[in-house]
C-alpha cells in the first residue's frame, strides 16, 4: 500500500473524473479519478483548478465513499 506522500507523487494529469452529486448539480458536485492500483484522487467541481486529494481505496471506504456512486470500479 502506497503512504500519503507517494500519492502526491503519482502524476494525475491525465486521469478522467467523474461526477457524483448528492442532489441537483447547481452548487458543485464530489469528483473521483482512479490515479492507479488502489490509489484515487477526489475534487470539487466548484473549484477544478485546485488539487484533488489522494486517497488510497481503504481510506475513501473508511470515509464512506463508494466509487460504484459514480460509476467507477474498485
Amino acid at each position: 500500500m502506497q503512504n500519503g506522500t507517494d500519492l502526491y507523487a503519482l502524476n494525475i494529469s491525465g486521469a478522467s473524473f467523474v461526477k457524483a452529486c448528492g442532489g441537483p448539480c447547481t452548487e458543485g458536485c464530489v469528483t473521483l479519478a482512479r490515479i492507479g492500483e488502489g490509489t484515487w484522487a477526489l475534487g470539487d467541481s466548484k473549484r477544478p483548478d485546485a488539487q484533488p486529494l489522494r486517497f488510497t481505496t481503504e481510506e475513501l471506504d473508511a470515509a464512506g465513499i463508494d466509487p460504484a456512486r459514480f460509476g467507477l470500479n474498485v
